[in-house]
């Protein structure tokens, strides 16, 4: 019913949004694994810690953390568009919506990996560490390693996160499916391409959750 309804100039815009989408989140999510999962293992290590200048740090990096993590993305995105404007040359489109992206779903992602980290048993850092492991050691051949199952569960519902905030990037011209959406679902009162949009991020949202589980199971030791 959708597809007989819809304009024909539409489907072009739907695939080239559709592909838009993805592109941002593939971008985004790279760089947001990238970005944030050292720092999860930075807010873990500063908290285990007993000194006061880890502890300091720790503190620091939390406030910076929950400050931005409170920022509604809409807020976010307007608020960075200087420095959008800065690292890519422009505030909208493709290129401009991958670092408020990014900057919003950082400090999400780091704050589940130091989640997952502390549910890894201590016994098993405790082993590594008497046998004379060093720092690097330890992360790489024992956190990371049993952390695995919950670090790939943090990324799958990052990812998510991240469809809904580029859909809300298409309000201020960021592109995607969420522009899409606004054009034609709501300037051009055409409900049938806004439903077509949201089915699409359904479709998506579906998909890299059975990804996701999919993969957690796989690595799981349960």
């Amino acid at each position: 019913m959708i597809a007989t309804r819809m304009t024909s100039n539409a489907w072009p815009e739907t695939w080239g949004a559709s592909l838009d989408s993805l592109l941002m989140l593939g971008g985004s999510l790279g760089f947001t694994l990238l970005l944030g999962l050292p720092l999860g293992v930075l807010l873990f290590l500063s908290g285990q810690s007993p000194k006061p200048a880890q502890r300091a740090l720790y503190g620091s990096l939390s406030l910076l953390v929950n400050v931005v993590r409170s920022l509604p993305f809409i807020i976010l995105l307007i608020l960075m568009m200087p420095l959008t404007q800065l690292l890519t040359g422009t505030k909208v489109g493709l290129a401009g919506t991958i670092p408020p992206l990014v900057a919003g779903a950082t400090p999400f992602f780091a704050r589940l990996v130091e989640t997952a980290l502390r549910e890894v048993d201590r016994g098993i850092i405790e082993a590594t560490q008497a046998m004379g492991a060093s720092t690097s050691q330890i992360i790489f051949r024992a956190l990371l390693p049993e952390a695995r199952p919950g670090l790939l569960a943090a990324a799958t519902v990052t990812a998510i996160t991240l469809v809904s905030y580029t859909a809300m990037a298409g309000l201020v011209g960021g592109g995607g499916l969420g522009d899409l959406a606004v054009r034609y679902g709501y300037y051009r009162y055409q409900p049938d391409v806004m439903w077509l949009t949201v089915i699409l991020l359904l479709v998506l949202v579906q998909l890299l959750q059975m990804l996701g589980d999919r993969l957690v199971k796989h690595y799981s030791h349960k």
